[in-house]
């Protein structure tokens, strides 16, 4: 039997004595657990369960059983260009993709991207991710970033934005109500957002696109505290007019001043970090010690493979050793040592999973494995792994051990999509062909030239300090050695 027949939608779907970590408030490890999945959801979690005639079964045993990861910010149109902007800041990201070459992404370029980045977050067990859509300079664009969130079968949500016009222009647009009419039906594995950022402009420009967010009842993502772009101003703005509210997610959030994390906490809002973004881009320190201390809900995202991993366990590792670093920092300038870190690795498990929940106001449903809620689940299990074994403390294994081989088994919505290590119904030679096609559409567009210097910037100089322990004499009789044993 294939595992495309075994797997048959409507068929129920048994995972059978994992060590379940069902993300409930008490952090509960539940070993030798079953989990039952009958339709979308999850019928019963315990031991030994009894199941329904005909159930597909899975051998969980020496895994771990978890909810789906969610990534509430990934900028999925640009997984087309993977790796290319390894060595980028952020002034050189804004340069090529707001200021240049970003411009060059045809619609079916913006399909290639999507695609790609949706089979590779389920390959991570990441199940449900937001489409942090700037690059729609077309409605023909949104059709084609749509059309590729559908193809794959994972959950989604469209953020959509133009970062090639004025927030307050593309959604007074006649063409982006009617999509919006169109594509935006409801369905619970597609939703909607809004994505743009506010300048700190005294007139606040972007109100208009905040007033037909609140018309059209759906959530503004917003890249926030980002250093040189957005900060202080703009959250004030948003405040002052009456726009932050619970289901407002503010992306990176690391150059922002303490009185804006009142202001967001004070609203209910929720802050997304991509900390390895942060560490590497240039938005600032990622600032999860600053918000732990204003209690403001956080989730995890990767935000664009351009640079990152597009997995969440990278997200968690970075995101603990960053929060932890800095704690040693502060306490070593003032002669203290850390005796016990703050930050634990069962709270960025959370981040992960019910932490996006949370930001997505789907913390009802998504995020956690009890009865009753969507069966998006995750088994990490690597049998051919020397770092599968022992398995001694499951959440700082999730965070610290695991990574997107290990990833056995994923089901979004109740189907099962990766089963041992291997994804299901997805068309992968199809994915890379598109590809292919966008990478060659854009070098020969741009030029080998344009093409090269664009993913190599310029080495800054290093200048070396004076030593004061450096002595000619033992640089000579060292030079005159080596050269001697050559």
């Amino acid at each position: 039997m294939s595992e495309q027949t075994r797997f048959e939608p409507g068929r129920p779907v048994a995972l059978r004595g994992g060590t379940v970590l069902p993300m409930d408030d008490g952090r509960r490890v539940l070993t030798g657990t079953d989990v039952l999945v009958v339709g979308d959801r999850i019928a019963a979690v315990g031991p030994g369960l009894p199941v329904p005639d005909g159930t597909a079964e899975i051998d969980a045993t020496d895994g771990i059983v978890m909810p789906g990861m969610i990534d509430t910010h990934r900028h999925m149109w640009q997984t087309a260009m993977r790796g290319y902007g390894a060595d980028w800041t952020l002034t050189q990201y804004f340069v090529w993709y707001y200021l240049e070459h970003g411009k060059l992404f045809r619609p079916e370029d913006v399909h290639a991207g999507n695609v790609l980045a949706a089979i590779e977050a389920l390959d991570a067990g990441v199940t449900t991710v937001v489409d942090w859509s700037h690059g729609l300079q077309t409605v023909d664009h949104a059709d084609a970033a749509v059309d590729a969130l559908r193809s794959v079968p994972g959950r989604f949500v469209l953020a959509y934005g133009n970062i090639q016009r004025a927030p307050a222009e593309w959604t007074a647009a006649p063409e982006f109500r009617d999509f919006v009419r169109r594509r935006i039906t409801g369905d619970d594995m597609l939703g909607f957002q809004l994505a743009f950022d506010v300048t700190g402009d005294p007139s606040f420009p972007e109100r208009a696109a905040f007033e037909v967010a609140r018309e059209l009842g759906v959530a503004v993502t917003t890249h926030a505290g980002v250093w040189g772009a957005t900060g202080d101003d703009g959250i004030r703005l948003m405040h002052d007019h009456g726009f932050m509210n619970a289901e407002t997610v503010y992306v990176h959030a690391a150059s922002l001043s303490a009185d804006s994390y009142h202001r967001i906490a004070a609203t209910g809002g929720s802050i997304s970090i991509s900390t390895e973004s942060e560490q590497s881009a240039g938005q600032g320190y990622p600032p999860t010690w600053a918000i732990r201390a204003h209690g403001i809900p956080v989730s995890l995202s990767m935000d664009t493979s351009v640079w990152w991993s597009g997995d969440l366990f990278s997200a968690m590792r970075t995101t603990l050793g960053a929060d932890r670093s800095r704690e040693h920092m502060e306490a070593h300038a003032k002669g203290d040592t850390v005796t016990h870190c703050s930050l634990r690795a069962d709270q960025v498990v959370d981040w992960a999973t019910r932490g996006g929940a949370r930001a997505l106001g789907r913390d009802d449903e998504l995020g956690a494995l009890e009865v009753g809620r969507k069966a998006d689940i995750v088994l990490i299990k690597n049998e051919h792994s020397p770092v599968s074994f022992p398995l001694l403390n499951p959440y700082g294994h999730v965070a610290f051990q695991a990574q997107r081989g290990d990833v056995h088994t994923v089901l979004v919505n109740g189907r099962v999509v990766k089963h041992e290590h291997r994804l299901l119904g997805v068309d992968l030679a199809a994915a890379r062909g598109q590809v292919e096609r966008t990478v060659d559409h854009l070098r020969t567009t741009m030029g080998e030239e344009a093409w090269r210097q664009g993913m190599n910037p310029d080495v800054p100089q290093t200048t070396l300090l004076d030593n004061p322990y450096t002595y000619t004499d033992y640089h000579s009789d060292s030079t005159h050695t080596r050269r001697e044993s050559e």
